[in-house]
C-alpha cells in the first residue's frame, strides 16, 4: 500500500533540529527525499510554534473585560518566530527566501499574520468569554490560508484517528488513515517517530509526512473523560487518555 522512506526514532524536536540545520547544505548529495523531509519538519515546527502562542494566551483571548488583547498578526508572528528559533536554532530571516523551504516558510508565516489580523473582531469582542478561537481552530485557519497561497506546491493539514476528528475537513484521507492505523497506532511503533513516504495525493505524486501528536494533560480538558460529557466548546468528550495519539500534522509536498 505504501512504504516508509524514513522513520526517525527520535522526538520531533530533535529530528526537526537535526534536519532543518541541514537544509541548503549539500542538497543534491543528500537526496530529494531527505530535503523534502527537512522542509516538511520545518513547516510542522512553525505551525506548532504559532499554535503555542495561541494556547499560552487563551486566558487573555477569553477575558471578557479586555477589549484589545494586543494579539495582532505582527505580535503573534513575532512570538511564533521566537518559539521556532528556540526549538530549532534557525532564524527564519536567515533562511534563503528563494529556496523552496524559504518560500514555503514565508508563506506560512504570512498565513499566521493574516489569520490573526482577520480575526481581531472575534478575539477582541468585549463582554464575551469563550471565543472559540482555540489552537486547533487557529491551526486549521492557518493551514487553509497557507494552501490558498501555495496550494499547487504544498499542503499542511492537522488530522487525527477518526474517533478524535471533530471537523469534517480534518478527516484523514485514505493514505493518512492507513498510515495512522497501520503505523502510528501500531503497538510496535515507537512513540514520537515520524512516518514518511512517496505516495499519490489524488492524481499527483507527492512526498508525504506524518508527525504524530499525543494528548497532554491540557488536551484532556476537552478530549478526556467523562466520555460523552460536553466540553467548553460544546462537543462531547471522546474519553481520550494521557499519551493517546490525538492528532497528526500531515504535510504534503507535491512533485
Amino acid at each position: 500500500m505504501h512504504s516508509a522512506l524514513f522513520r526517525r526514532r527520535h522526538s520531533f524536536g530533535a529530528v526537526a533540529l537535526a534536519c532543518i540545520l541541514a537544509i541548503g547544505s549539500a542538497g543534491s548529495a543528500r537526496g530529494a527525499e531527505q530535503d523534502d523531509l527537512d522542509i516538511a519538519l520545518g513547516l510542522a515546527g512553525m505551525l506548532r510554534a504559532a499554535r503555542t502562542v495561541i494556547g499560552a494566551n487563551q486566558d487573555r483571548i477569553n477575558d471578557p473585560t479586555v477589549a484589545d488583547k494586543g494579539l495582532t498578526g505582527e505580535t503573534v508572528l513575532a512570538e511564533a518566530v521566537r518559539n521556532f528559533t528556540e526549538a530549532t536554532g534557525i532564524k527564519p530571516s536567515e533562511v534563503d527566501p528563494t529556496s523552496r523551504f524559504g518560500r514555503l516558510l514565508q508563506a506560512q508565516m504570512a498565513a499566521v499574520a493574516t489569520v490573526m489580523d482577520e480575526n481581531q473582531q472575534t478575539i477582541n469582542r468585549p463582554g464575551v468569554g469563550f471565543k472559540g478561537f482555540v489552537p486547533a481552530v487557529f491551526g486549521r485557519l492557518v493551514n487553509e490560508e497557507f494552501e490558498r497561497r501555495v496550494g499547487t506546491e504544498a499542503r499542511v493539514k492537522v488530522t487525527a484517528p477518526p474517533r478524535y476528528v471533530r471537523n469534517r475537513k480534518a478527516r484523514p484521507d485514505g493514505w493518512e488513515l492507513a498510515a495512522i492505523e497501520e503505523q502510528l497506532m501500531s503497538a510496535k511503533w515507537e512513540k514520537g517517530a515520524i512516518y514518511s513516504a512517496v505516495a499519490a495525493d489524488g492524481d499527483r505524486k507527492a512526498f508525504r509526512v506524518l508527525v504524530p501528536e499525543y494528548y497532554s494533560q491540557g488536551c484532556l480538558a476537552c478530549h478526556g473523560t467523562p466520555k460523552g460529557e460536553n466540553d467548553i466548546t460544546g462537543y462531547p468528550k471522546e474519553g481520550g487518555k494521557l499519551g493517546d495519539l490525538g492528532g497528526v500534522i500531515s504535510i504534503t509536498l507535491y512533485h
